[in-house]
């Protein structure tokens, strides 16, 4: 499970990042319960996330052109420098007891513009810190692993550090939890990468990495899958807060125990994940972990008990780990050497880029239909979703089948 760990630039990678994502964990917590604390507003609680995430959906096609023309590590050391700025601001903003709902929200649209660019330079740096690229998918399964311990860990600190000290010790320890992470970036070796001799051109390499993408037919559709799922269906997260404060009359506390629930099934999927021989078969599984995200949502929503609800949230985010990783992996270990920066950004343009619109959408219509009816119609969606890419992907298979037929159909008097 831990070979990609015998690579000393992917094991400080690996520990530095640990501690980075915990504390961004608890940022994250702590934001989403403060802006519905202040503000009562599902929608301002959806805009919040709409914020921090939509500039993927513009910026990753350019972060992957410009990332693949540059030094990944170099980029990758300004970026986290950057994210540390950002939380120390929003640290002294909530110290200092400025609780200005347009500071909070234009910091998170700031934030969100530097992951946009961070994480598709960390995707895309992957293969450059494994020494055996044979190891690549257990570092990709390695990180979502890590990832996603951070998910449990963190809001389930957040939760903690709230209730009992408040929310600036949260945004104050997120600064902090970037010291590590920077000094493991530079502890790294990597060999200098070699600039693009070409110059940039943005409309060429989109119109590059578009037409290759729909060349890679597999991949197209796992993409399309995943755009459709981002979109619908994994924005329910976004109104966890309502669950624990209104369906389940909790506090902080049970908020927390909501986002670790889905933390705690991601990691056991990644842990399953990494533990795979080969990166062969990503597909049956990522139909597999859509079917499970499905029809938990759908019980999740129906559910009267917290401990079925958590239960629910658990398998969640089994499933949608096991999505979101298997079509990462895919695209990781089938995209070719000089595509795999632009894929990956297509990959984190229908992952992170399509998961606030879908936020926004959610936090709208559950005004009109209500919270619990929003979240069995993603359910639905999902289940749906998975059936269109199966029937899809035979309609394909029987074409191809056709195709190297010695005598076609279409040449055929029947």
């Amino acid at each position: 499970m831990f070979k990609a760990l015998k690579s000393k630039n992917f094991k400080l990678f690996f520990y530095g990042q640990s501690v980075s994502v915990i504390g961004t964990w608890m940022q994250k917590t702590a934001v989403s319960w403060m802006v519905y604390s202040i503000t009562g507003s599902v929608f301002l609680l959806g805009l919040a996330t709409f914020l921090s995430m939509i500039p993927s959906l513009f910026l990753a096609p350019l972060a992957g052109s410009i990332i693949g023309r540059y030094d990944r590590h170099k980029t990758l050391i300004f970026l986290q420098s950057l994210a540390m700025f950002q939380a120390a601001t929003l640290a002294l903003l909530i110290y200092l007891k400025i609780y200005n709902i347009n500071f909070i929200l234009a910091l998170s649209l700031i934030q969100g513009i530097i992951n946009a660019f961070d994480m598709t330079c960390r995707q895309t740096m992957m293969i450059d810190i494994v020494d055996n690229k044979e190891d690549l998918p257990n570092a990709v399964a390695l990180n979502s692993t890590m990832n996603n311990f951070a998910r449990i860990a963190g809001p389930a600190l957040a939760g903690i550090i709230l209730h009992e000290y408040g929310e600036d010790i949260c945004f104050i320890g997120n600064f902090l939890s970037y010291i590590p992470v920077l000094i493991s970036l530079l502890l790294m070796k990597l060999t200098p990468h070699i600039k693009a001799e070409n110059k940039l051109n943005m409309l060429d390499d989109l119109l590059e990495g578009l037409d290759y993408v729909k060349k890679e037919t597999e991949m197209a559709r796992m993409l399309m899958m995943l755009t459709c799922s981002s979109l619908f269906v994994i924005s329910f997260n976004t109104l966890m807060p309502v669950f624990a404060k209104d369906i389940f009359s909790g506090n902080a506390e049970t908020f927390s125990w909501f986002e670790s629930a889905a933390g705690i099934g991601s990691v056991l999927s990644a842990i399953y994940l990494a533990n795979l021989k080969s990166a062969e078969n990503m597909n049956k599984l990522m139909i597999s972990a859509s079917l499970l995200l499905g029809f938990s949502v759908i019980i999740l929503a129906l559910s009267n008990s917290i401990t079925i609800a958590l239960i629910c949230m658990t398998l969640s985010g089994i499933g949608m780990m096991g999505q979101t990783s298997s079509i990462n992996i895919y695209i990781q270990t089938h995209s070719s050497v000089n595509m795999r920066s632009r894929s990956i950004s297509y990959f984190m343009m229908a992952y992170q880029g399509m998961i606030p619109v879908g936020s926004l959408i959610i936090g709208y219509v559950s005004h009109s239909l209500g919270v619990r009816t929003t979240v069995a119609i993603q359910g639905i969606i999902c289940i749906l979703s998975v059936l269109v890419y199966v029937y899809y992907k035979k309609h394909k298979v029987t074409e191809e089948d056709l195709e190297t037929c010695p005598v076609h159909y279409k040449n055929s008097k029947f």
